[in-house]
């Protein structure tokens, strides 16, 4: 985390002599999921992207990949977005068009956290098997999905599902891949390290896809950790979820204008 502060202070004096935008054309981080035109230009927004986690993801969906790699690279960022296209997809980020779309969308939890353990391996992460990917899609009709990067000690759990019912739930399982704050006999279970309530236009290409894998992988790698999240969860399942999106953008504009 301090190497990234440091990088942003460094960037921030690199880029701090650059002509303004004209006052017609928005800030970069303006909204979520809004054409970012200045974001390539803009190391700052980069790295700053990678201090506030997974939420920050929106915010590069127009980004240049390459101009991402090299700032990341010549920042000495623990992660690049280049080596993701590497670990995740075994795809040589040289032979990545600018679109990023190699032919490796993945639609489901399971794929997804295949690839990011595959990430975190290539990373040397510690039983990269423990990190899953998850999702609760209460809101999916309405386009928003909860993310979280959850450390979950065992490969195997007991649960209550919402209907009380106790079932055993293991990596085949599609209802493996969301949070379970206790298993069945109530003991704490998963450890979250970062959430996001992301616009699902957002994480719809591979593309956005990668650029949320390796903030995800950034997360785990400097130590995260984001024990708000059953809050935010209980919230967002009870309809409250564009309160919570709404939120969390107002805090990620102010810190990353």
């Amino acid at each position: 985390m301090k190497r990234i502060a440091a990088a942003i202070v460094s960037a921030s004096l690199t880029v701090g002599c650059a002509a303004p935008p004209p006052r017609d054309i928005q800030h970069p981080a303006h909204g979520l999921g809004v054409a970012l035109g200045y974001l390539v230009a803009s190391p700052v927004l980069i790295l700053a992207g990678l201090m506030e986690g997974i939420a920050s993801a929106p915010y590069f969906v127009d980004a240049d990949l390459q101009e991402m790699d090299r700032v990341m690279t010549m920042s000495d960022a623990q992660v690049s977005i280049g080596r993701t296209y590497e670990y995740a997809y075994e795809t040589s980020f040289d032979t990545v068009p600018s679109s990023g779309d190699t032919g490796q969308v993945f639609r489901h939890m399971r794929p997804a956290t295949r690839h990011f353990q595959d990430v975190l391996n290539g990373y040397g992460v510690d039983s990269p098997e423990n990190y899953i990917l998850t999702a609760v899609r209460t809101a999916d009709r309405d386009g928003y999905t909860l993310y979280g990067i959850v450390y979950r000690p065992s490969s195997s759990i007991r649960v209550k599902d919402d209907s009380g019912r106790i079932r055993v739930l293991t990596p085949n399982d599609d209802e493996f891949y969301r949070p379970y704050a206790r298993d069945a006999s109530g003991q704490p279970l998963d450890m979250i390290i970062d959430w996001a309530g992301v616009p699902r236009t957002s994480i719809r290409t591979q593309k956005g896809q990668a650029i949320l894998m390796t903030l995800a992988a950034n997360s785990v790698l400097i130590n995260r950790r984001s024990d708000d999240y059953w809050a935010v969860e209980k919230r967002w399942t009870a309809g409250g979820f564009k309160r919570v999106v709404a939120e969390r953008k107002a805090v990620l504009d102010r810190r990353m204008s």
